[in-house]
């Protein structure tokens, strides 16, 4: 009985061990991408024409740009990042996590409100405060979130904002600040254009000239821990199939003039 117990033991031991080989073996097979949250639309319909053409799945973590690296820096296991800015990227690169990258795309920096509020000319004479309303303006972290950081760069080169400073509802990521919009929670809100244009529930009240801020730019990088999986998933995300459905959500190449 107890030889029979040990062999009926090994056996339960081998399928508990295969299973595990198994399921770990699915779950690599998985490529892990980290992306700013403003690529969400975009990235989203670029993972499912991936996935509908080589049958690879993908799983897609959206957040802003410094939360991502901040995780990545700690040992979450991604094999590509896509970041809102030039600068999370480089702070990714110099702790050794990146084997290859490139500038994917650009975008327009925007001033959104209620489908039916009137379009204003963005100006030092602006009584931004007045078109508030007794409301807020959302935007995201900005001392941390690109967006959030473009536009306190926009608001300071127009001398806007030392008035609207005190009136700011700060969020985690450019969707929240695009989601307080959308809702009513918040009459207005800085946002990139391809968030507007996502959102039916919002309006673009006018553009930000391209001089009032950095230059907007999504650096895309293949992590040094990648699968050879994600390898293959990089060269096509950076080819021209993938480019086009950016284009079509609004995103401009990398280096376009705004």
């Amino acid at each position: 009985m107890i030889r029979t117990a040990i062999i009926k033991h090994l056996h339960q031991t081998a399928l508990c061990l295969l299973v595990w080989v198994i399921l770990t073996g699915a779950a690599s097979a998985q490529i892990r991408v980290f992306a700013a949250a403003s690529l969400k639309t975009a990235l989203d319909d670029v993972a499912a024409a991936y996935t509908q053409q080589t049958g690879q799945t993908l799983t897609l973590t959206y957040a802003g740009s410094s939360i991502l690296a901040r995780q990545i820096r700690y040992g979450a296991p991604a094999d590509l990042f896509l970041s809102a800015n030039l600068a999370w990227m480089e702070q990714t690169s110099q702790q050794g996590h990146v084997a290859a990258r490139q500038n994917l795309l650009s975008n327009q920096l925007v001033l959104v409100g209620a489908p039916d509020a009137a379009p204003l000319t963005l100006t030092p004479q602006l009584d931004l405060i007045s078109r508030l309303q007794g409301g807020r303006l959302a935007m995201a972290l900005v001392q941390a979130v690109p967006a959030g950081i473009y536009g306190h760069q926009a608001l300071t080169s127009l001398g806007l904002w030392d008035q609207v400073a005190p009136h700011v509802a700060q969020t985690d990521n450019v969707r929240a600040a695009l989601r307080l919009v959308s809702t009513g929670a918040t009459p207005m809100g800085i946002v990139y254009r391809t968030d507007a244009l996502a959102d039916p529930n919002v309006a673009i009240l006018a553009t930000f000239p391209a001089n009032s801020h950095s230059p907007i730019t999504y650096p895309a990088a293949l992590l040094t821990q990648a699968s050879p999986e994600a390898g293959a998933f990089w060269s096509w995300l950076t080819s021209d199939a993938a480019l086009h459905i950016f284009l079509d959500h609004g995103f401009l190449p990398a280096g376009t003039p705004q």
